[in-house]
């Protein structure tokens, strides 16, 4: 009831954001929010099967271009629902390739997914088009770009959690704690990590396509492999393995990173590694398991 109450409290006051604020403000929530989407879609399936996937920047990539190439004809956020879908087809054709694989090769093949898509684009658009990029023309306006990043966030955290809630959420845990054996206790494994991966990659997809509109001209630089690893680092800052986790830790580093490019730019990729270090040896369950350790201090205090 707490935790619903907070949340409730948390939307309001992200709602009224725009309106008391100045642009850069409001520019810094949207930014922070469209981390905290892509952050909690990674963790949907990454957090309780343990495959590290770095293939956030792929799908980001395809729902930015889906805006640039459908937002000429479609009312927004029509954009947003076909970028959605298409991220879901393309996870579905490479889950079904990728999922087979495990540790670090399923992260390899993930992350020159990115890298796959962003040279056949330079090549298809060089080669057939004969221009690398293209323009964004009649961007919606800002507020209505902040609240559709907005209803995206909401919509992701509430499916974090009805997913770990549900019977589909137990097998992901099985899957990461024994493939084998659930497997073995009759859960269909591949169309769980598949189905999951999918549902992952519509959210990604769907936040690249509503923050699309923030620039101008696109090229296929925009698939970054950047945004694959800030979104692990943000995750497992948080503790992948909650609801609250992977939001903690993209609040904690989106504004982090803000600091860090406006004060010590030339720093910002140091500190970034810096922080994924420290976290791996000091804080292997995140900031969620931090905080769960200090609630668990009182009461054992009070047993005793």
């Amino acid at each position: 009831m707490a935790a619903r109450l907070i949340g409730a409290c948390a939307v309001a006051a992200l709602i009224a954001i725009p309106q008391v604020v100045t642009p850069y403000y409001r520019s810094l929530t949207l930014a922070i929010l469209a981390d905290v989407t892509l952050t909690v879609a990674w963790a949907f399936f990454s957090g309780p099967t343990r495959y590290l996937s770095l293939a956030t920047g792929a799908f980001f990539g395809a729902g930015a271009y889906v805006t640039a190439i459908a937002g000429k004809g479609l009312p927004w956020p029509l954009p947003v629902v076909a970028a959605a879908v298409v991220g879901a087809v393309m996870a579905l054709g490479v889950g079904a390739l990728a999922l087979r694989l495990r540790g670090p090769y399923f992260a390899v093949f993930t992350f020159g997914l990115a890298e796959l898509t962003k040279h056949t684009l330079i090549w298809y658009e060089t080669s057939v088009t004969g221009t690398v990029g293209r323009l964004i023309l009649a961007p919606p306006a800002p507020l209505v770009l902040y609240y559709t990043v907005l209803a995206l966030t909401v919509l992701a955290v509430t499916t974090s959690v009805l997913l770990r809630r549900s019977r589909w959420g137990y097998a992901l845990v099985g899957i990461g704690a024994d493939e084998e054996r659930a497997a073995t206790l009759g859960i269909d494994t591949t169309r769980v990590k598949v189905g999951t991966f999918a549902l992952s990659a519509a959210f990604m997809a769907a936040a690249g396509a509503a923050m699309a509109p923030r620039w101008t001209y696109l090229d296929p630089q925009v698939f970054n492999p950047l945004v694959s690893f800030q979104t692990v680092i943000m995750a497992l800052v948080g503790g992948a393995g909650t609801v609250i986790g992977p939001i903690s830790g993209a609040v904690f580093l989106g504004l982090a990173s803000e600091i860090l490019l406006l004060k010590f730019r030339y720093v910002y990729m140091l500190a970034l590694g810096l922080t994924l270090i420290v976290v791996v040896l000091a804080l292997p369950s995140g900031l969620a398991g931090l905080a769960a350790r200090f609630q668990r201090r009182p009461s054992a205090r009070q047993e005793r």
